[in-house]
């Protein structure tokens, strides 16, 4: 073992006489402790919630959206969308049309999008529509002249009063045009199923038919608004939308899962970033007393400093000797942590100890995700600012002159 590091772990074992400084040093490795396990406590909680968010936006939607850049909708949308899903990384794709429509019951009426798929092909791009609680998918295929089916969210039915095989009416903005005016267009659609999708905004605002219907009432023929894309790989999103909107020639553009979503992720990462600067504010005050502890000892430990220089210790070895006993106190207080703070993110995932409103939050309990690599920064960090704090105390230990404490101790 060498000498300096010899000397530092002797430093941490007080006597007795110096008690006041034992106290301080383990009140700073819980300060660094804590700081540790409380980032990555919170860090996997603000990464369980990300990842979940995810996953359920790429299963309700489509990674990649095709469209018009005039926004007049797609023609022969059905042999483009064969041609496109051959694009590389292309797994399936599926045409849609949609617009915002007011859908009327009996006691209430709301504005929302309607949305004309191709079930067979818009399960294939996402899995909102495999979230049907009551009637079926199937229902979707049903064609009738009185009334086309229609799939809504829970929300929207519980809002509207509205239960499988209720009746209400679907009204178009985009009417005929009268010598009176525009007049509205408007059809009867009858609730085939109630989807819940875990998104609010989905459940309260999409309602889904069939492309038939849907050109129907918008008095489209062979036009859809949007090809949607699924991919093998959503972190090619970028790429793989820029090689199909050049396959699919000019007048097209694409928009990608992370663009359509910018701002929700967005306010994430602020809320990843506010979470590391305050909950970091815990291991700064841990540095603090680490810089305590060792001006202290350096106090205290005067006549053996000069003791040491006397026989024949340099300054480099003494400064060595109160920077490593900081750092033992960092890495030992950074170790505790990650143990802890793993240790409690494993049980409050594995035992779901935190549960939470489903019907608000779309989660039943809170989902704790650590990294492996969020462990290593926060340590690392952990460690720069303990050393950091041992800067000031070492150099005013090696500067001591042995000759002027000794004539005085």
């Amino acid at each position: 073992m060498k000498f300096e590091f010899f000397v530092a772990l002797r430093y941490l074992r007080a006597k007795r006489r110096q008690s006041v400084i034992s106290v301080v040093t383990a009140i700073s490795v819980l300060g660094v402790m804590a700081g540790v396990c409380a980032l990555v406590v919170a860090l996997a909680i603000n990464n369980g919630f990300r990842e979940n968010l995810e996953q359920r936006l790429l299963g309700a939607t489509a990674n990649l959206n095709l469209l018009r850049a005039k926004n007049d909708g797609i023609q022969n949308y059905a042999a483009l969308a064969n041609r496109l899903a051959h694009v590389p990384h292309v797994v399936a794709a599926s045409p849609a049309l949609y617009e915002e429509v007011l859908i009327s019951s009996r006691t209430s009426a709301q504005g929302v999008v309607l949305k004309g798929v191709d079930p067979e092909r818009e399960l294939r791009v996402g899995d909102l529509l495999t979230h049907i609680k009551e009637g079926s998918i199937e229902g979707l295929q049903d064609h009738s002249e009185d009334a086309d089916p229609l799939v809504i969210g829970k929300e929207l039915a519980k809002s509207l009063g509205l239960s499988v095989g209720d009746t209400v009416l679907v009204t178009s903005p985009q009417g005929y045009i009268t010598p009176l005016g525009i007049v509205p267009k408007f059809r009867h659609f009858r609730v085939a199923g109630i989807f819940d999708s875990g998104f609010y905004d989905f459940d309260a605002s999409w309602v889904y038919t069939n492309l038939a219907a849907a050109q129907k009432l918008f008095d489209l023929t062979n036009v859809v608004s949007v090809i949607g894309f699924k991919i093998d790989n959503v972190d090619l999103a970028e790429p793989v939308a820029e090689a199909i909107q050049k396959a699919a020639g000019p007048g097209f553009v694409t928009t990608t899962w992370m663009e359509e979503n910018h701002s929700l992720f967005s306010a994430l990462h602020l809320e990843r970033l506010v979470t590391i600067l305050t909950i970091g504010l815990i291991v700064l005050v841990a540095a603090l007393n680490i810089l305590i502890t060792l001006a202290m000892m350096v106090m205290e430990k005067n006549r053996d400093i000069a003791v040491l220089m006397s026989m024949g210790a340099t300054k480099r070895q003494v400064w060595s000797v109160f920077t490593l006993h900081g750092l033992i106190i960092g890495a030992l207080g950074a170790g505790l942590g990650l143990v802890l703070g793993y240790g409690i993110s494993w049980v409050g995932n594995h035992y779901k100890l935190i549960h939470l409103q489903a019907d608000v939050y779309a989660l039943a309990y809170v989902p704790f995700h650590s990294r492996l690599m969020d462990g290593v920064w926060i340590a690392s960090v952990a460690l720069v600012i303990s050393f950091l704090a041992t800067l000031y105390p070492s150099l005013a230990a090696a500067r001591l002159n042995p000759v002027e404490t000794l004539r005085y101790e």
